[in-house]
């Protein structure tokens, strides 16, 4: 028989639920919690203007491990890219030193332990510091890359950000990785 049996009146009728259809039912509702511990991030482009073209989305889930970000991102330049999370919630531009920074309101790396100096996702600088976004061929970014010292919670309300270049997680010989300019920008809600 593939349904449950009740000797009680309400539970006959509860029992009518097919054993399947009770599986299905569990492993909807346990995907849509498992869905809502999830942020998607919307990626625009970093442009002077301010928001760009869609380029895709980060998704950031977190496991025992740490925060895993899972980009789905077309439109990029192929290779290695800097991959960082920035102080603030904003990827509008900002004028520094007299020159507009594209998703410049982002602020700098996130570091809320005042390390004041890049280092590699694992090592001891700034916990913003992710490692590189590698961007295949046809300009896709699809590969997950983990931040093993943070949380979700410490990641809302700030940027997630791609830089133009690779990221060498130093400040040596150029400060922040040497990562360049900002290409791409998200805010994390």
């Amino acid at each position: 028989m593939n349904s449950l049996q009740f000797n009680s009146p309400v539970k006959k009728s509860v029992a009518r639920i097919s054993k399947p259809a009770c599986a299905v039912l569990f492993a909807s509702i346990f995907l849509q919690n498992t869905a809502l511990a999830n942020i998607n991030v919307e990626m625009h482009q970093a442009i002077k203007s301010g928001q760009g073209q869609l380029l895709g989305t980060i998704t950031l889930s977190e496991n025992d491990h740490g925060v895993v970000l899972t980009p789905d991102l077309k439109g990029l330049t192929p290779g290695q890219h800097g991959f960082h999370i920035h102080q603030f919630a904003s990827c509008e531009p900002k004028v520094k030193e007299g020159k507009v920074v594209p998703a410049g309101a982002a602020g700098g790396h996130f570091d809320p332990k005042a390390t004041e100096h890049h280092d590699s996702p694992w090592g001891d600088g700034h916990l913003g510091d992710l490692p590189a976004l590698y961007v295949n061929e046809q300009g896709e970014a699809k590969s997950p890359v983990l931040a093993p010292r943070i949380t979700l919670d410490e990641l809302k309300q700030h940027a997630i950000m791609v830089h133009e270049g690779n990221d060498n997680y130093a400040d040596k010989p150029k400060p922040l990785g040497g990562g360049g300019g900002r290409i791409a920008c998200g805010v994390i809600k």
